[in-house]
């Protein structure tokens, strides 16, 4: 059988440094080189402040580094000498062209494809290990066939990652399930029993699942799109529930202990964010389009839809709240990150509220634990953000170092990112120091046990899926504010 001594991993983000650092460390024999045009990155990841913030990665890093784990520059050495190739670099969703704002770019893939078999001999196998469309293997061996050498032999397998970032090194050393999908002839049978022995180090057998390459390619796609499904149906109880006076946390415990729902996935919010969740659902809206089938793509951009009203809604209420006027107003956003334990802000919710709430002349002062400021000025300063006025951005929002920095003075509070630290702030001290009525809008229900110490010490209080005021103070409701996507190019503005 074919054995794995040496491997390579192209691209040194979220997906492969995470996931070739644990194999390093689980698999001491096997040398694993990662490797990235971005020279700054490979920079970040031999130095003691690794480019991407993952609790426990910096341990698994630094127990290999320089050992079996290495950070690289010359991508083509490594491919030569690698027996077993990881392909996980960046697929976005297209800007541009047919699909735009739905369909996955593969300008990355097929960079990588052309270089692997420019550079390479002997026999390897080339594991997607980026999200991808179904059906993206085969334009690889494509490339691969249309490139052959006499002297060279490539297998093309699926190995997508199932990681949730703030526990990715838990999810994998402890993986639900490993899935490796290949070709069903003895060569394909042979690349996935040799990528299925690297695994087995620490990965019990029963958890590695083997199917043919288009089933693990959809794999990906649907289990995205399921958990996605499920945020956006529960924050779609949660609108009802602000309406009727139940409680959307009451709701999803109930529902939850059904044994066929069960409990995960059910905490209510301002939206699901991420690099997955949104790009995977427009690309199965996508594809469901260009197999003919418009009633199941219109189903999954439903998800799509109702996480955009989500953040709309949560925008519209802050607005309303503040008597129907943010202009000049102070908002401390606290969180930016897309969820707590991680530092990516990528299709984050706090980008959105930011956004609207920047439309309507509000003056944020932004904190957060892990996200630097040059990423928060660099998405608010996005066209779609800020659409003619992307210069203006650091002079429109401060970037605070603490929370009570960006609190002070402050005529609301808004808790963007579910960090735990939120729950140990000292709000009798922020409160004395904010505008009179203060306000505190809790997008992430981490706060649900201090609320009525809030309403002591003065706060209104408002949350998603609750009435925690009974007793608002009067507004008007406002106009809806206007729907819009980072997938889609800039508006432009009519001159006239």
């Amino acid at each position: 059988m074919f054995e794995i001594k040496k491997i390579c991993c192209i691209g040194a983000g979220y997906v492969g440094g995470p996931t070739c650092s644990v194999i390093a460390h689980m698999c001491p024999e096997i040398r694993v080189s990662v490797v990235d045009v971005n020279h700054a990155r490979i920079e970040a990841w031999n130095s003691n402040t690794l480019p991407i913030y993952e609790p426990g990665l910096k341990e698994v890093v630094e127990s290999c580094r320089g050992k079996n784990l290495f950070f690289l520059t010359d991508i083509d050495a490594a491919i030569r000498e690698a027996d077993l190739i990881f392909i996980s670099v960046n697929t976005p969703t297209k800007m541009y062209g047919m699909g735009k704002g739905r369909a996955a770019d593969l300008r990355y893939i097929e960079s990588c494809a052309r270089r692997i078999v420019a550079v390479s001999n002997g026999h390897k196998i080339v594991t997607e290990k980026s999200t991808v469309p179904v059906r993206a293997a085969e334009s690889i061996r494509r490339i691969f066939y249309s490139n052959k050498k006499p002297n060279l032999s490539l297998q093309v397998l699926s190995n997508p990652e199932f990681l949730s970032e703030g526990t990715a090194i838990n999810d994998l050393k402890n993986p639900d399930r490993v899935l490796i999908g290949g070709d069903d002839t003895p060569e394909g049978q042979e690349a996935i029993r040799a990528l299925c022995t690297v695994y087995e180090h620490w990965v019990p057998k029963d958890k590695i699942i083997t199917t043919n390459t288009w089933s693990s390619e959809l794999s990906k796609l649907a289990a995205n799109a399921f958990l996605a499904q499920r945020i956006s149906s529960i924050n779609s109880i949660s609108a009802l529930c602000e309406a009727t006076g139940a409680d959307v946390e009451e709701v999803a415990r109930a529902i939850g202990m059904d044994q066929r729902i069960g409990n995960k996935f059910l905490k209510a919010s301002i939206g699901f964010g991420g690099s997955c969740f949104q790009k995977d659902v427009l690309n199965l809206v996508y594809l469901c389009e260009a197999l003919n089938l418009p009633e199941v793509a219109l189903y999954w951009q439903q998800v799509i839809d109702m996480n955009d009203y989500q953040r709309r809604r949560f925008a519209s209420r802050i607005i309303g709240c503040l008597f129907n006027t943010v202009t000049g107003k102070k908002i401390a956003l606290l969180g930016f990150a897309f969820k707590k334990d991680t530092g990516d802000t990528r299709e984050s919710s706090s980008i959105y509220i930011s956004k609207y709430l920047l439309d309507e002349g509000a003056n944020l002062h932004i904190y957060d634990p892990k996200v630097p400021k040059e990423q928060i000025i660099k998405d608010l300063s996005h066209p779609n953000i800020s659409p003619g006025i992307s210069d203006e951005v650091p002079c429109l929002v401060t970037i605070c170092t603490d929370a009570y920095a960006a609190c002070d003075g402050a005529h609301a509070i808004v808790i963007c990112t579910e960090w735990d630290e939120f729950k140990m702030l000292n709000y009798e001290l922020i409160h004395s120091k904010m505008l009179k009525p203060a306000f505190i809008f809790d997008g992430r229900r981490v706060l649900d046990d201090l609320h009525s110490k809030f309403q002591k010490l003065g706060f209104q209080v408002e949350t998603i899926g609750k009435k925690v005021t009974e007793q608002r103070i009067p507004f008007t409701p406002t106009t809806e504010v206007s729907k819009f996507s980072l997938q889609e190019p800039p508006f432009k503005k009519v001159t006239v």
